[in-house]
């Protein structure tokens, strides 16, 4: 399985402290949208300070108009709230989905939690129809783990 192979490489963009953290997280998002097939656009959100909104950190695919997002507000903002996974197999049965691009038919959000507080996200989008599986959010877990050892 690809998870597999990718999870050391995640590791070694993670230990390359010569590389500021943007680098190494847009690193990241370019590892998984090049190597998985089911990944259209891979980013990450952080929250904005004390606001109750997320920024949008770096990213690979499709230019988003949504660098702010409300707490509350689509699936990210969902997440922002529930510090929860949110797989979405189809993003069209979704009322408080934010749409990015019509191509996008599932997403998924995995928290990303530094001493316990949920400080952000990384986001996936799919072209492909419910293409997520348990072995994605469990190595969309393992990155936001590593990811979050370095925030």
């Amino acid at each position: 399985m690809i998870f597999k192979t990718l999870k050391p490489q995640i590791e070694a963009i993670i230990s390359k402290n010569d590389e500021s953290v943007n680098k190494r997280l847009k690193n990241i998002c370019e590892l998984l949208e090049t190597n998985i097939d089911h990944y259209n656009w891979v980013g990450f959100y952080f929250r904005n300070g004390e606001k109750e909104e997320l920024i949008l950190g770096p990213y690979v695919g499709a230019s988003t108009d949504h660098t702010i997002i409300p707490f509350g507000k689509g699936i990210c903002g969902q997440v922002a709230v529930s510090n929860k996974n949110f797989v979405v197999p189809d993003v069209s049965a979704q009322d408080n989905y934010i749409a990015c691009s019509i191509t996008v038919k599932a997403e998924i959000v995995i928290p990303i939690f530094v001493n316990g507080e949920n400080i952000g996200q990384i986001d996936i989008d799919s072209n492909t129809p419910n293409p997520f599986t348990q072995e994605d959010e469990q190595f969309l877990e393992f990155v936001c783990t590593k990811v979050a050892s370095i925030l």
